[in-house]
């Protein structure tokens, strides 16, 4: 179907149609004009800003181990 003919036929609708119209149009253009071009545009997450930012953090070297002792320091009764 052309534009056009879409057109004529959403200007023939109701008040509430036609915004039940552009309502799915925009849930069109989201989900698939929108959704390609966040796709193409999104960076690996090794080029973000704070990938990395805790590298020298001598504490942080064994995660595992920091956040048990984290866990432990916190969950403890005093």
């Amino acid at each position: 179907m052309s534009e056009s003919k879409v057109s004529k036929k959403i200007k023939k609708l109701p008040p509430e149609a036609k915004q039940q119209a552009q309502d799915f149009v925009d849930f069109l253009y989201e989900r698939y004009v929108n959704d390609e071009t966040r796709k193409s545009t999104k960076k690996s997450i090794l080029e973000s800003s704070f990938f990395g930012m805790w590298k020298d953090r001598e504490d942080m070297q064994d995660s595992t181990d920091w956040v048990r002792k984290v866990r432990k320091s916190q969950w403890s009764n005093p």
